[in-house]
C-alpha cells in the first residue's frame, strides 16, 4: 500500500516526524505539502489528497493541520471519503475498523509526535471489520450520494 499525506504548514512537522516513520518501516507514501516555511491553505492540500484517495490512486491518506478540523471537514467534503480526526489510539482503531476510514486526520497542535505516531500505527494495521459496520458504512455513503 502506498499511503498519501499532507499538512498544512501548521501541521508540517508532525508530518515530517510521520514521514519518518514511514521511512524507518518501509512504507512506501507520496507527499501533498506543504513544506516548512511555506503557508499553505488547508483546503487545497486536503482537497487534492483526497481526490487522489478517492479516485484509488492510494488506497488511504493522512491529513494534518493545526487541530486536524479544517482538513476533516475539507476532505469529508470530497465524494467517497470518510476521514477520521483522531486523537487517541482507540479513535483510531474504531476509525477503521467500525467506519472504514480511508483518510486520518491529525492537529500537529494538540497531538503530541509519540501519541500522534501511535495513533497513525494503530490506523495502519487495523482493518476493517465489515459485516454489520459494512451495512452502516454503505449508509453514510447513500447519506452523500443523496445531498
Amino acid at each position: 500500500m502506498v499511503l498519501a499525506i499532507g499538512s498544512d504548514h501548521g501541521g508540517v512537522h508532525l508530518k515530517d516526524e510521520i514521514k519518518h516513520y514511514f521511512t524507518e518501516n518501509d512504507i512506501e507514501f507520496f507527499d501533498f505539502g506543504a513544506q516548512v516555511g511555506e503557508s499553505v491553505d488547508y483546503p487545497d492540500v486536503a482537497k487534492k489528497l483526497a481526490v487522489a484517495v478517492a479516485d484509488g490512486t492510494y488506497e488511504r491518506g493522512i491529513l494534518i493541520c493545526g487541530t486536524g478540523i479544517g482538513v476533516s471537514i475539507s476532505a469529508n467534503k470530497v465524494h467517497g471519503i470518510r476521514a477520521a480526526l483522531c486523537t487517541d489510539v482507540y479513535s483510531a482503531q474504531m476509525a477503521r475498523e467500525h467506519n472504514d476510514a480511508n483518510i486520518l486526520t491529525l492537529g500537529e497542535r494538540v497531538t503530541g509526535p509519540g501519541l500522534a505516531l501511535m495513533i497513525v500505527e494503530t490506523w495502519l494495521n487495523t482493518a476493517f471489520a465489515g459485516g454489520r459496520h459494512a451495512r452502516r458504512v454503505n449508509k453514510i455513503m447513500e447519506i452523500e450520494q443523496n445531498r
